[in-house]
């Protein structure tokens, strides 16, 4: 059992030279998943057959995290499944692997964007409000809490967005309020269309390396474009490409959060949640909305 409560993996299970930066992430990964949790350094660089100061620059460079910090996030989804199957908080406090009370409610409500018990009970006690818009793109759908957005989804079905919020939130509190969404609807609007910069507020509930994505994607001016390598290089993970497209791929706010303005390096379009031809209609609205200023300055 080590000091984070987390028993390690037998090393029998792990046999063999890890050579490549890769590997060795993958393998500290897998035994992180399979303990349920962080596992200390040192056991992790032994797993590996590398120093501890290496096993720390793989995850920098490959993940874009330490090691420990991944630990965490595992940790944070076996809380996820253990407050919804547990009967009780305390219940799952022991499921989820942490070691005391105030660490599960301390590290828990911080990365899952709620307290424990808000989460266990679906987010029961946190009102989440909604409405629907068209927009240049087609409808958009936006759900907010009382700390700001925390899903934008862009469709032409709305029946089947409306199903798909549902779901998401199957247990939260959901209520339409088209009339409390009516500033934020006309900013979401306003963003189809021209990528114009807005200040809504937006309820971040990912890992800390998400956010640093997310937050890095907000700074991207419409009209202009980034690649993968360079978003990563911005966050100060330059090797971390990969871990950067999977964080712009799980981006829960479309628009607020713009994960559209991130391309290929050879300048074609990647994945996009809502379509490629949605991504190509907005890099293009934006464009010319950036070109139409640029010619009204001069």
């Amino acid at each position: 059992m080590s000091r984070t409560g987390v028993r390690a993996p037998r090393q029998a299970i792990y046999r063999g030279h890890v050579s490549t930066p890769l590997h060795r992430v993958l393998v500290a990964c897998r035994a992180m998943e399979s303990s349920g949790g962080p596992i200390e350094t040192s056991v992790l660089a032994r797993l590996t057959h590398c120093s501890a100061r290496q096993l720390q620059r793989d995850f920098a460079d490959s993940v874009g995290v330490s090691p420990r910090e991944y630990g965490r996030s595992v940790r944070t989804m076996q809380a996820r499944v253990a407050l919804r199957d547990a009967p009780t908080v305390t219940d799952a406090i022991s499921s989820a692997g942490y070691g005391s009370v105030r660490a599960f409610y301390q590290e828990a409500g911080r990365r899952l964007g709620m307290t424990p018990s808000e989460f266990a009970s679906g987010s029961s006690g946190e009102l989440l409000i909604w409405a629907t818009s068209p927009t240049a793109l087609g409808t958009v759908i936006a759900v907010a809490s009382s700390r700001g957005l925390c899903a934008v989804r862009i469709g032409t079905d709305e029946t089947a967005l409306e199903h798909e919020i549902a779901a998401e939130f199957a247990r939260a509190r959901l209520l339409r309020d088209d009339d409390a969404m009516t500033d934020v609807m006309t900013a979401l609007r306003a963003l189809a269309l021209t990528g114009r910069p807005s200040r809504l507020p937006v309820d971040i509930r990912g890992t800390a390396f998400q956010a640093r994505v997310w937050q890095a994607l907000r700074e991207i001016p419409a009209g202009q474009t980034r690649t993968y390598t360079q978003l990563a290089a911005s966050i100060g993970s330059p090797r971390a490409i990969r871990a950067v497209a999977s964080a712009c791929a799980s981006n829960p706010i479309a628009l607020a959060i713009p994960c559209h303005r991130v391309i290929r390096s050879d300048g074609s379009l990647a994945g996009y949640a809502w379509g490629l031809e949605v991504k190509g209609q907005l890099l293009a609205l934006e464009a010319q909305h950036r070109e139409g200023t640029i010619a009204t300055l001069v």
